[in-house]
């Protein structure tokens, strides 16, 4: 028999066109000549549904969308859904054919970590999803069944030959390699054939990198979906058991490469996906807003992203031709909107509550508020919605200006550190500068006083970002981030920063998710708290 890894990209909440999704992969796989065709995890809701799954209609209407895809079936299939007993719900896998539902199977690992919740919403299953099709046993599982190498290893003693596994793994950098090394060992382990299915797309602030893969007992990866795309994954299955390569190998993409692919997916599925057109960006002639540039203008097209500059007082010369240098380099649409006039006016109505105190932090912040509220009308106006440019290093320590340039309905490199957004700007200038090389060499600054320096105020970014790796993603220790050698004073500064920054980041936009551990779902520390290292 030959099988199909239907690898799609489905919205949450969006049954009817989730439906449609699986009939046009099924026809696919069939055009194919594929006899069974598998679907990712919870493909009929998208993944994840989260408190959607509290509305008794909406687990109604997706059990109503399973039986019409079982209904149209001319194939075998295994599709995820939400299965309810009438007491608790459960992520489940359908297996259907003939035109009717065969069997239904309960996910028995549910994990609760990271961005995970999901013994909020379900009841985990107890019993295997062992059937038999044409001689050979088969087994069902979904994701987390197969981390957990007890599962696999009790189904295939009890008869299962090859296992499918259909699967929605959030990504993030190395995850694809981990995954494929563990889906291998299972494989080896327990000498069956797997064939995994992953989700792929972007929801909110998570990416699905596909990369479903088909492995030989041997471990052997015989196919393998694209990364960060939808796919049609096909292998065939003898009557003697073996699986033959059909189809390609997907190639694996190198790590600056994968991560620019999954902060592009995140953009073009979040704006595609939530119904927004145009993007803007202030353009300030820095690095961060210029990789956010390029990152729009490859997910959505040059001719949806607008960059507006926003020069003061205090912006330099280089600044300015800097920008327009990225943008023409871009060919996206940009408008130049000096904010010397507004900002005087600030100064001077607030001139009678600050006579008497030195200039300092809250008339540079003014600057940037003017300039969030420039970019905030031009989104009203015009339907836009505003990116933020802030990085993970600067959200980390609250480094930015809330209701300035923290504003923004997304922000794409929220997750990526100041010294990976260097790497991922060269890695676009490879096939020629389109990032100015004067933005990659200049000392990073927010132009918001003379010559100032994001070095006057922060440790150096290889520093600063190698204390914050330990301490925000490892959850480190103040002596144990001493210990490995870094000065006291500078460590207790950044822990200081990060902790109290807290407030500022709950106020922030969402952005994609490409580390272990990102400011969100992953990282869910309280406010108020006096906890310190």
């Amino acid at each position: 028999m030959r099988i199909a890894l239907a690898q799609v990209n489905p919205t949450v909440g969006d049954i009817e066109g989730n439906k449609r999704l699986v009939l046009d992969y099924l026809v696919k796989g069939q055009n194919e000549g594929a006899g069974f065709t598998l679907f990712p995890e919870l493909v009929l809701t998208g993944y994840p549904p989260e408190d959607l799954l509290a509305r008794d209609h909406f687990v109604e209407d997706q059990r109503d969308a399973l039986e019409e895809v079982a209904a149209a079936s001319r194939q075998s299939a295994i599709v995820g859904f939400v299965d309810s007993d009438g007491e608790h719900l459960h992520n489940a896998a359908a297996l259907i054919g003939n035109g009717r539902i065969l069997k239904v199977y309960h996910k028995r690992r549910l994990p609760n970590y990271g961005v995970f919740d999901e013994r909020r919403y379900f009841e985990p299953g107890e019993s295997a999803g062992i059937f038999e099709l044409g001689g050979t046993m088969f087994d069902m599982t979904v994701c987390e069944d197969v981390w957990v190498p007890e599962i696999p290893a009790a189904d295939a003693a009890e008869g299962a030959k090859v296992l499918f596994n259909i699967s929605a793994s959030p990504y993030h950098f190395g995850k694809g390699t981990e995954r494929e090394l563990m889906l291998r060992a299972r494989a080896i382990e327990n000498g069956v054939w797997l064939a995994y299915c992953n989700l792929v797309g972007g929801q909110d602030e998570l990416i699905f990198d596909g990369r479903s893969v088909v492995i030989s007992p041997t471990g052997e990866v015989i196919a393998r979906g694209a990364a960060f795309e939808e796919d049609l994954v096909i292998a065939d299955f003898a009557a003697d058991g073996k699986l033959g390569a059909s189809g390609q190998i997907a190639p694996e993409p190198d790590r600056d490469e994968e991560i620019y692919h999954a902060l592009v997916l995140g953009v073009r599925d979040y704006f595609g996906k939530n119904g927004f057109v145009d993007a803007v960006i202030g353009l300030s002639g820095g690095i961060d807003s210029a990789l956010t540039a390029a990152l729009a203008a490859d997910a959505l097209g040059a001719d949806r992203v607008h960059g507006v500059l926003m020069p003061s007082r205090y912006s330099s010369e280089g600044s300015v031709t800097d920008a327009k240098a990225l943008a023409a380099n871009l060919g996206i649409h940009a408008m130049e909107l000096p904010i010397e006039g507004p900002f005087q006016a600030m100064l001077d109505t607030l001139a009678p509550a600050f006579e008497g105190h030195e200039p300092g932090v809250a008339e540079e912040n003014l600057q940037a508020r003017v300039r969030g509220t420039l970019l905030m009308a031009l989104s009203n106006k015009f339907g836009w919605l505003v990116l933020a440019p802030g990085n993970k290093s600067e959200l980390s320590v609250g480094y930015s200006t809330l209701y300035g340039d923290m504003v923004g309905g997304f922000a794409p490199i929220k997750d990526v550190f100041k010294t990976r957004v260097y790497e991922l700007a060269r890695w676009r200038n490879r096939d020629g500068e389109v990032i100015p090389k004067s933005v990659l060499d200049k000392a990073p600054s927010a132009e918001l006083a003379p010559d100032q320096k994001d070095q006057d105020t922060l440790p150096p970014y290889d520093v600063l970002d190698a204390i914050l790796l330990r301490y925000v993603e490892r959850d480190e220790s103040r002596e144990e981030i001493i210990e490995a050698g870094y000065e006291a004073e500078t460590v207790d500064r950044v822990i200081h920063m990060t902790d109290t920054a807290e407030y500022k980041r709950r106020q922030g936009p969402v952005g994609v998710k490409i580390t272990p551990k990102a400011f969100g779902k992953d990282r869910r520390m309280p406010i108020t708290n006096r906890y310190r290292g």
